[in-house]
């Protein structure tokens, strides 16, 4: 990039009303230009091929592919991809899959007017930036035992409404079996009940409806 030019961003929001507000708040900055928008995560992956920007905006929850898949495919062909998430997400299991697949910034969309223009030159310069509020529930969950695939499976049941013998037949196990999954579901998340339960693991991003 030659000294002086400005910073080149992919904004990437299935909601028109943000990209506004992305491309409103960008335009005010000298150094940073938006090159490109997209809806969805399968378009983010053909703008950021066709663009090669120097910072992308990712969203987390879109339609057709989300935001980790789309970092993932980003960062396959493209590793030195700078990528910052924008989310109104803060559950730490959300937060711990965004940075496994290379995010370099996590900002919530509460604080995108005071922190995005800083994250961006932040992130461009090989910086990372997660704001105090993400970070503390990263920390706060940092020591707690992570639910297997196969109980993520089971509570995700359990949100959808289903019974122990209807998630028995469903993963084609036991009820015995689903009993034990549900008792380690409720140990490891701290949870009451089986709701409690369904709680904690939306707020924390473990599973979603």
């Amino acid at each position: 990039m030659n000294a002086g030019a400005p910073i080149r961003i992919l904004s990437v929001d299935d909601h028109p009303l943000l990209r506004e507000g992305v491309a409103s708040l960008l335009a005010g900055q000298t150094d940073l230009k938006l090159v490109a928008e997209a809806a969805n995560g399968r378009e983010a992956v053909e703008q950021f091929r066709a663009h090669r920007p120097d910072v992308t905006l990712m969203d987390l929850q879109m339609p057709e592919m989300n935001g980790v898949e789309a970092m993932i495919a980003i960062r396959a062909e493209c590793p030195s991809a700078r990528i910052i998430v924008l989310t109104t997400y803060a559950g730490d299991t959300q937060v711990l899959r965004a940075l496994e697949a290379g995010a370099q910034a996590y900002l919530l969309k509460s604080v995108l007017r005071k922190e995005l223009p800083d994250a961006i030159r932040l992130v461009h310069a090989g910086r990372k930036r997660i704001v105090p509020e993400v970070a503390t529930t990263l920390a706060e969950h940092a020591a707690d035992e992570a639910l297997t695939l196969r109980e993520t499976e089971v509570l995700r049941l359990i949100a959808a409404g289903n019974a122990n013998k209807a998630i028995a037949a469903n993963l084609s196990i036991t009820e015995e079996t689903v009993k034990g999954h549900v008792k380690n579901i409720l140990a490891k998340l701290a949870a009451n009940d089986r709701t409690h339960a369904v709680t904690i693991g939306l707020k924390r991003g473990i599973i979603d409806l």
